[in-house]
């Protein structure tokens, strides 16, 4: 399995308009971050995790040329803007791309794109075919994903781990029982917004304490705000095995 971070951000954490900071002014492309989504390549198919405003540059930059599956964190605007570009894969792969995500995000989606859903649609628009997924295990391209239920403030989002590896975006508490599902993974993904408290993710020091809690061996932080700092100077004070992830950066994984 091969993992991609497409983005690390949050629309927090892409460049701001008007913003004089030193991440917003940073040359450096460890800073320059689109809207957090991850692709996974698996036995030669591709599924992502989100799809928020950047998708469509996300794939072009990457050069995915086939998308097999897209798993959903949960509904909100910077995770499923960009669902619309899916129709680029629709027309090449002569099939609708199949969405898996739980009951309430399909409620969402059925709202916000509801041109996708209607009995009669106009052509060329979004072939979408929605599979529920619930708080249990489930495969996607032959490989088992765990969901991990997080709360981001109130809202339930899911993580999801694939052997080894655990990716959690936008969460604010755990519980002991999800933490289990955590327990004896080698990589662990998950958000660091910003130095400051937040009602609904993680700070830095909160993700590092939930990291040394877990006890992996590799802990990459993303869904990072423009406020936390600059890639190198965040890097340079974090713990030994803690590390920013960037756009682009790639693991395989066993």
């Amino acid at each position: 399995v091969k993992i991609t971070f497409l983005g690390t951000g949050t629309s927090q954490g892409v460049p701001v308009i008007g913003c004089s900071c030193a991440v917003c002014t940073s040359s450096s492309p460890f800073d320059k971050r689109l809207r957090v989504s991850m692709l996974l390549e698996i036995e030669g198919k591709n599924f992502v995790i989100d799809t928020g405003p950047d998708f469509r540059y996300q794939m072009l930059r990457a050069g995915v040329r086939r998308l097999d599956g897209i798993l959903i964190t949960h509904e909100h605007k910077d995770h499923v803007a960009g669902l619309d570009d899916v129709r680029a894969f629709n027309y090449h792969q002569k099939e609708a791309m199949n969405v898996y995500a739980h009951k309430r995000v399909h409620e969402t989606l059925e709202r916000e794109f509801h041109y996708a859903f209607a009995a009669f649609k106009y052509p060329g628009v979004p072939l979408i075919n929605l599979n529920e997924i619930h708080n249990e295990p489930f495969s996607i391209g032959g490989l088992q994903v765990i969901p991990i239920e997080v709360m981001h403030y109130l809202l339930p989002v899911f993580g999801f781990r694939m052997n080894d590896f655990t990716y959690i975006t936008d969460a604010k508490t755990i519980s002991e029982a999800e933490k289990s599902k955590i327990a004896g993974s080698k990589v662990l993904v998950v958000n660091a917004l910003q130095k400051e408290p937040h009602i609904s993710h993680f700070t830095l020091d909160e993700a590092i304490a939930f990291a040394q809690e877990m006890g992996v061996e590799r802990t990459l932080f993303t869904h990072i705000s423009h406020r936390l700092g600059t890639h190198e100077d965040v890097n340079r004070a974090l713990p030994a095995g803690i590390v920013l992830a960037y756009d682009g950066l790639s693991i395989e994984m066993t």
